[in-house]
Order: C-alpha cells, then sequence, then structure tokens
C-alpha cells in the first residue's frame, strides 16, 4: 500500500482501538484506561503497527496539546461554585500546600530511586503534581462516596491539571536560564536567574491565561444569552473560542493555555442566564473520542526498553508516590480542615494520574532531547501503577470506612416537577437521601426553594453523573413526562444500579408487547399498571397528598386503605430496619404491623382515626 493509504489504515485503527477499549472498560466495569494502555502498547511496541512519529510528525505534539485543552474544558464545565461552600478551604489548601508538598516529595524521590538529575526530577516531580480527571469520574461512580470526598476529588482533579502543566513550564524555563547563567556568571546569578525566570513567567501566565479564559468566557456568555448564534452552530463555535483562546494564551506563555481553557469553563458554567447543556453533551462525546486516541498515541511511542532500565527502582518510586507523597499531602493540606479523619484517608487514596500527565511529560521529553531519557516511562509507571492500585482497592477501602455503602437506601429521580417533589419530601422525611435530576430549570429552581437536593443537566448524559455525588444512592426513578427518555435513562443507568434498582412510569401510549416487553429494554414498571405520569399529576391536580403511616397491630394495612376507601395508591414501604422497597407492577407487596407506608391517597371528609398511627403529610 501507499504512504497514504497506510495513514489512513493507522488512523482507522485509532479510532477502532479506542472504542473498542472503552467499551470493553464499560463493560467489565474496570478503568478503561487500562485498556487503552494495553491497545496502544500491543499496537505500537509490541507489534509496530502504529508508529505515530512517522504517522503525523511534527503535528503530533501540538494535536496532543490541542486535544488535552478541550478535555480540559470539558471537564470543567462541571465545575459549580456552589460546591465551594462545604469545600473550598479544603480545596484551596490541596491546591497550595497539597501542591508544594507533591512536588517536592516526588522530586525527592525521583532523585534518590531513580538517579534522575536535579533538573529531571524537579520536572518530573511537577508533572506528577496533577491527578487525572479522565480515571477519578469513573473511580467515584464506582464508589459514591459520602460526603464531601467525591467534590474535592473531582474539583482537585481538573482545577490541578493546568497547575501542574504551568509548573513543568517554570521548571523548565527556570533550568534552562538557571544552566545559562551558572555558565558565566556562577551558582549565585544562576539561582537569582532561575527565581527571576520563574516569577516572570509566573506572571505572564495568570495575565494570560486567566484574562484570556475570562474574556473568552464573557463573550461566549454573551453570545449565547442574547441568542446571537444559531442553535446549529452553538457547539462548533464554542469548540472555535476554546482553540482560539488556547492558542492566543500559548503564544503569550507557554502552556499557560491550559490554565485559559480550564478558567473559560468555569466562568461559563456558572454564568448565568447562559444554558450549556447542549454544550456539555457535545463537549462530553469529543473528549471521549479524543481521551481514547491520546492514550493510544502516547502509548504507542514507548520504548518498552526503557520500563525494563527502571526495574526495582520504578517499584520503590511508584510505592513511595503512593505509601508517602499523597498521603504526607493531603494530611499537612487538611490539618485545619473540618474533614473527619475517613475522609482524609479516602482522599489519600485518590490519586490516579492520567492524561495530562502523559502528554505533557511525552512533549517535554522531547524538548530535552536525550535530557529527558527516563521521564515518560516513569510517568507511565505512575499512570499504570496508580489506575491499578486505586481502581481496584478504592471501594473497599472506602466500605471498610464507613464511606460508601454496601446497600444505599438512596434515590436518584429523574424529574422535578411538582408530583415528584411531594414524593421526594417525603422520602427525605423518612431518612432517605434523594437528588432530583431535570433539564427544566423551573422544575430546579423550585425543588431547591424547597431544600430538596438537586442538578439541573439531562440525565443521560455520561457527564451529568460526575457533578452528582451518589453518596448513599442506590436506586435510580425515571418519573419525566417523557416515556422515551424514561426508558433511555433506565437502560443508561442500569449498569450503574443494577437491573432490580432501576425503575421507570409505566408509559403514556402502551400496547401489549410494551407491557410485557423483556427487561432487557425496560425497566421495573413503577407502583402500577394504570399508573402513567399523567395518571399521577392528574391525581395530584385533584388535590391528592402524600401520606407516611406506621402501621400497628390495631390499625393495619387493611384498615388503612379501608380509611381511603381503597383508593390509597401505595408507593413506598419502608422496613422495621429501615430498609426502603419500592412498589413495581411486577411484585406484589403486602405491608405488615411495625412498617411504614408512603401513598397517595385523595381527602375524605371525615378520616377514620386512630391513636396508634403516626403520619404526615406533604401537599
Amino acid at each position: 500500500m501507499e504512504h497514504g493509504e497506510i495513514l489512513g489504515v493507522a488512523l482507522a485503527a485509532l479510532f477502532v482501538l479506542g472504542m473498542a477499549a472503552q467499551w470493553i472498560g464499560s463493560w467489565l466495569r474496570l478503568p478503561s484506561i487500562l485498556f487503552l494502555l494495553g491497545f496502544g502498547i500491543i499496537a505500537g511496541p509490541v507489534t509496530g503497527f502504529l508508529r505515530p512519529d512517522e504517522m503525523l510528525g511534527d503535528v503530533l505534539f501540538p494535536a496532543v496539546s490541542l486535544a488535552v485543552a478541550v478535555i480540559l474544558f470539558e471537564g470543567s464545565l462541571n465545575l459549580r461554585f456552589r460546591e465551594l461552600r462545604e469545600i473550598g478551604n479544603s480545596l484551596l489548601s490541596l491546591l497550595t500546600i497539597g501542591v508544594l508538598v507533591t512536588w517536592v516529595g516526588a522530586t525527592l524521590l525521583a532523585y534518590l530511586t531513580l538517579g534522575f538529575g536535579w533538573l529531571k526530577a524537579m520536572l518530573l516531580g511537577a508533572i506528577l503534581v496533577v491527578t487525572g480527571p479522565t480515571v477519578i469520574g469513573p473511580l467515584l461512580r464506582q464508589i459514591r462516596p459520602i460526603g464531601r470526598v467525591g467534590s474535592i476529588a473531582r474539583w482537585e482533579g481538573i482545577v490541578i491539571d493546568p497547575i501542574g502543566a504551568v509548573l513543568a513550564v517554570l521548571v523548565f524555563e527556570a533550568g534552562a536560564e538557571a544552566r545559562t547563567t551558572w555558565l558565566t556568571g556562577g551558582t549565585m546569578t544562576a539561582v537569582e536567574g532561575a527565581g527571576t525566570a520563574a516569577a516572570i513567567g509566573l506572571l505572564k501566565t495568570i495575565v494570560a491565561g486567566g484574562g484570556i479564559g475570562i474574556v473568552a468566557a464573557m463573550a461566549l456568555a454573551v453570545l449565547l444569552r442574547r441568542h446571537l448564534l444559531p442553535d446549529h452552530l452553538q457547539n462548533p463555535i464554542t469548540l472555535m473560542f476554546v482553540v482560539a483562546a488556547f492558542t492566543a494564551s500559548n503564544l503569550f506563555q507557554h502552556e499557560s493555555g491550559l490554565v485559559a481553557v480550564t478558567v473559560m469553563g468555569v466562568v461559563l458554567a456558572n454564568s448565568r442566564g447562559v444554558n450549556i447543556e447542549h454544550i456539555l453533551e457535545f463537549k462530553e462525546n469529543l473528549s471521549v473520542l479524543l481521551i481514547s486516541t491520546l492514550f493510544i498515541l502516547l502509548s504507542a511511542r514507548l520504548d518498552m526498553d526503557a520500563f525494563s532500565t527502571l526495574g526495582w527502582r520504578g517499584v520503590v518510586f511508584l510505592l513511595g508516590m503512593i505509601l508517602v507523597v499523597r498521603p504526607v499531602s493531603v494530611w499537612l493540606s487538611t490539618l485545619k480542615s473540618r474533614l473527619k479523619w475517613q475522609e482524609k484517608v479516602l482522599l489519600s487514596w485518590l490519586a490516579p494520574r492520567g492524561i495530562v500527565a502523559a502528554a505533557v511529560s511525552s512533549v517535554f521529553a522531547l524538548r530535552m532531547g536525550d535530557d529527558g531519557t527516563g521521564l515518560v516511562p516513569a510517568t507511565f509507571l505512575i499512570i499504570i501503577g496508580t489506575v491499578c492500585v486505586y481502581g481496584f482497592t478504592a471501594y473497599p477501602l472506602a466500605r471498610r470506612l464507613g464511606l460508601a455503602v454496601e446497600n444505599p437506601q438512596g434515590l436518584l429521580i429523574a424529574g422535578a416537577h411538582a408530583g415528584v417533589r411531594a414524593i421526594a419530601h417525603a422520602l427525605k422525611e423518612a431518612g432517605f437521601q434523594v437528588m432530583l435530576v431535570d433539564v427544566n430549570r423551573w422544575n430546579i429552581r423550585a425543588a431547591r426553594m424547597e431544600g430538596l437536593p438537586t442538578c439541573e443537566g439531562n440525565v443521560l448524559s455520561e457527564r451529568l453523573l460526575e457533578r452528582i455525588n451518589l453518596g448513599g444512592i442506590g436506586r435510580f426513578l425515571a418519573m419525566t413526562p417523557n416515556d422515551e427518555v424514561n426508558s433511555l435513562a433506565a437502560i443508561h443507568l442500569r449498569g450503574l444500579f443494577g437491573r432490580a434498582e432501576v425503575y421507570q412510569m409505566f408509559p403514556q401510549r402502551r400496547s401489549e408487547s410494551e407491557e410485557h416487553a423483556p427487561q432487557s429494554v425496560r425497566a421495573r414498571f413503577l407502583f402500577g399498571a394504570d399508573i402513567t405520569n399523567r395518571a399521577l399529576n392528574s391525581r395530584f391536580e385533584r388535590g391528592a397528598i402524600i401520606k407516611t403511616t406506621k402501621l400497628t397491630d390495631e390499625f393495619d394495612y387493611t384498615a388503612f386503605q379501608r380509611q381511603y376507601q381503597g383508593t390509597a395508591l401505595l408507593l413506598f414501604v419502608i422496613s422495621e430496619t429501615q430498609e426502603l422497597n419500592v412498589v413495581t407492577v411486577d411484585e406484589k407487596v403486602n405491608p405488615k404491623p411495625g412498617q411504614t407506608v408512603i401513598a397517595l391517597v385523595d381527602p375524605v371528609e371525615k378520616p377514620v382515626a386512630s391513636s396508634d398511627d403516626e403520619e404526615s403529610t406533604n401537599p
């Protein structure tokens, strides 16, 4: 084949291998990065099929940098300032004290164990300051930690990436300046030159990255808010702004573009009156494609002989990063925080490295030439090691610490209209955690004003789950007015919650084939065969209320139904051990004395009173 045909086959293989790795990882519920790295190593150094440097030449690393910028922008769109009320102090400490401790610790480890020179050790330490938003998100989804750990880890994983990249640039430039001035002026002159170069570089990064990012976000927000962009052009024009901001910032200061796109994403995500859900969906799909391609490209460039040269020193370096540097960094950063010791331990065990570390190390190894030998293998060793260790042990550790529940009773509910809010209030008052998701901002606003936990967004979005604190949540109820959305959401989320704990409203327009469709193409139907979303809302409109009642021997379920002339619609049953049972079409429930029922009841003029029942109502 000609060179052009070979290149076409190689590019197609990148896409096929990347998507296959993502699919396998999702199917096996394992970090997809493991399969991406494996496929890349097999396609590259093992078989020689993929040769990225020959395929893309000088375009390779500019393309990698631009792809990383898009990934960081997409991640920063999920960061909301309201989360900082509880985690702000801890997060700030991790991004300052934690960064410094990690940098110093990784530098010392690289110098003592790997035998790197000081400049290369400091550069590797700066690169390994970053964590990995591409692997932290799936890890948090698997663990579903209770409390503040999830929000802290998610914010840290995104914001710290540009910090690590900029720190690496400053170290590189300061080292180059020190080497030049040392040859002409001695040690003191070299130290002064390095400090000056670092200070100027930092100032230029703040001005360029922060300033350009804010201006780009504000300009795009105005265009979106005033509807000056056609719907079909909003996503590509947003991408245009990202590329322009990244490039303009980099022209002013190397690698400050990552700061610019991160700032741009955070500002845009927190701008009032700007709907970015459709932008998020587009960027989410684009990020999955870019991450898959980048990991395979970069791992295909690895020199396997370089791994063998690390030997036992590499293992010691990896263990030192996991067992010493990360725990010390977290504990020093959170000394004066309100975090519990269990939260500190789990946070110490959540620092996987991802695509940014791989990309930055590859770029600097190329810029350093022979002086950068060993930089890429050491970085990929940390990536593979941390993903494997944290991926297989973080969830059991979270359970031992009491920060993850084996049988979580909370509910994630798609829909936030009035009827769903009434049901959510009853569940919340009964002691169960609830989270409402809706694309309708007025429903979300009403729910927030009523004190219910909410998240505005499309329940079908993969990234939405990374924005939600799923701690203590183990069930999903699809209760939107749209039957198709309910069915798709149930299929989408059954891999996370399991088939037995995914439910949906009975469809409005149903046929016999739909009613008896296999479980593989639908979820369990809620409440009753005739209880569609429309029927439920109709009863609320006629004045029905949610009533929570504890049954006794004197006032059992039969008496409860007789009180409301048999019209009470049973929704949930709470056992004596505070386990929640969702009423479904496929399972007959017979509440017993000692249990608590949550039901939808029509108002009656003279209800039969009982001195033993405990009742509460939610309009």
